[in-house]
C-alpha cells in the first residue's frame, strides 16, 4: 500500500524536523507533502515542489500527518501524530508547576515521543485521557546528528552561541553578555559562531551581526546540526538548542538557565562567563558523566534512524485495534481558532482515529 504522509508545519525552524522524515518516506516508496500554516514556514518550503495549500491538503486526504506544532487541522483525514518542534527544554513550569510541553491540546492520536523522560509522562497521560497512545521513537531533527564523529582540534575553542526568542529568557538582550563575547572574539581566545531564533526583533540580531570577523561569525539559519558538529562547546540560555547540541557528548555553558542542572555550567553573572569557558574547554569527569546520565533520558538513540522508527510506529498504529482508545474531546473553541487562523471553516471534523485494514 502506498501511504500518504502530511508534513504539518508552522515556522521554518520546523523543516529540519521534517527534512529526515521526508528522506525515509520517499525511501520506503512511500508519498509525502508538506502544509504550513504561516508565511514563516511557506517561505522557507518555498524551494520544494510538493508544498499544499489547505484547500489541497483536503483532497490529498492523507493517512498519516506528522505535525510539528501544538495544534493540527482536525478536518484533515488521516491520524493526527505529535512529533513536536523542539526537545522538552524546561524552560519554565506552567501552571500548577507543570511544563507546557505535556499539554494535552486534544488534537492528537498519537505521540512520538524522543526519549524516556517524556515518554513516562505522556504514557501516564495516555493513561488519563484514553483517547491517544504513545510510541517512543527517538527524534527525526537529530538523525542527521549521528554517528558522531570526532573534531579536529583547531587552534581556538570554537563555541557556538544560541538564544531563544523571549525576552525574558534570551541572552541576546543582554548588554554585559554582548560585551564579555565582543572581547572574547576580539582578543582572538574563541572562535564564535552564532544563530539566534527567527522571532528575535530585526535589531537585535542585526546587533549580533556586527560583530563579525576573524573570530565571530552570524548565521541566519535553521539547519543547526553542521554547527553542532564544528563547536567545542555551546553557549545558550533555555533554548531547546541545548538539548539537541548535547547529544554530541559535549560541553553547555548557560546564562541564566531557569532550572540549575547538574550536566550544565550555569551563570548568572556575565563576569563569570570567562571561567565558565575555561570549565567547558576542560570538563571534570564528573560534568562529563552528568551529562551521559542526563542523555540516557532524552534520547537514548545514536543510530540516525528514529525517523526510521516515526513512520514505521505511524504505519503499526494506523492499521492497529483502537477500539479501545475514546473519542478525541469536542474541542470547539481551539478548533474554531484553529479554522480562524487557517482562514478556512469547514464543518467537518475526525474525533475518532483514523482506520485502515492492514493489506
Amino acid at each position: 500500500m502506498k501511504y500518504k504522509f502530511l508534513i504539518y508545519i508552522s515556522y521554518s525552524y520546523a523543516v529540519p524536523i521534517g527534512e529526515p522524515l521526508e528522506k525515509e518516506i520517499l525511501n520506503q516508496g512511500y508519498d509525502v507533502k508538506w502544509f504550513s500554516e504561516l508565511e514563516d514556514g511557506k517561505n522557507a518550503l518555498s524551494r520544494k515542489e510538493n508544498v499544499l495549500n489547505i484547500k489541497q491538503a483536503v483532497a490529498y486526504q492523507p493517512h498519516i500527518v506528522l505535525t510539528a506544532t501544538d495544534d493540527v487541522a482536525d478536518f484533515l483525514t488521516g491520524i493526527k501524530v505529535q512529533i513536536f518542534h523542539g526537545f522538552f527544554a524546561q524552560k519554565r513550569p506552567g501552571k500548577n508547576n507543570t511544563f507546557y510541553h505535556f499539554r494535552i491540546r486534544e488534537f492528537f492520536d498519537l505521540y512520538c515521543t524522543q526519549g524516556p523522560n517524556t515518554t513516562r509522562v505522556f504514557q501516564e497521560k495516555a493513561k488519563q485521557y484514553g483517547f491517544f497512545r504513545v510510541a517512543e521513537t527517538g527524534w527525526s531533527k537529530v538523525d542527521p546528528l549521528f554517528p558522531l564523529a570526532e573534531k579536529s582540534p583547531g587552534k581556538i575553542p570554537t563555541v557556538m552561541i544560541a538564544s531563544t526568542f523571549s525576552k525574558k529568557l534570551s541572552l541576546a538582550y543582554n548588554q554585559e553578555v554582548f560585551d564579555v563575547i565582543k572581547e572574547l572574539s576580539t582578543s582572538g581566545s574563541y572562535n564564535f559562531k552564532m544563530v539566534l531564533h527567527p522571532k528575535l526583533p530585526t535589531e537585535i540580531k542585526e546587533k549580533w551581526k556586527n560583530l563579525s570577523g576573524d573570530n565571530f561569525t552570524y548565521y541566519n539559519t535553521t539547519d543547526l546540526i553542521p554547527l553542532f558538529k564544528q563547536a567545542d562547546f555551546m553557549f545558550a540560555d533555555t533554548t531547546s538548542a541545548i538539548q539537541e547540541f548535547i547529544l554530541q557528548k559535549k560541553t553547555v555553558v548557560t546564562f541564566r538557565h531557569t532550572i540549575e542542572h547538574d550536566y550544565l555550567l550555569n551563570v548568572t553573572a556575565a563576569k563569570n562567563i570567562r571561567k565558565a569557558f575555561e570549565k567547558a574547554t576542560n570538563p571534570s569527569k564528573q560534568l562529563l558523566q552528568n551529562i551521559e546520565n542526563f542523555i540516557t533520558e532524552l534520547h537514548p538513540y545514536y543510530d540516525g534512524e528514529s525517523s526510521a522508527r516515526v513512520i514505521n510506529a505511524c504505519i503499526n498504529f494506523l492499521h492497529s485495534d483502537k477500539s479501545d482508545l475514546k473519542p478525541k474531546p469536542a474541542n470547539f473553541l481551539r478548533k474554531y481558532k484553529v479554522r480562524k487562523r487557517l482562514g478556512y471553516f469547514p464543518l467537518k471534523t475526525y474525533n475518532k482515529a483514523f482506520h485502515i485494514e492492514k493489506p
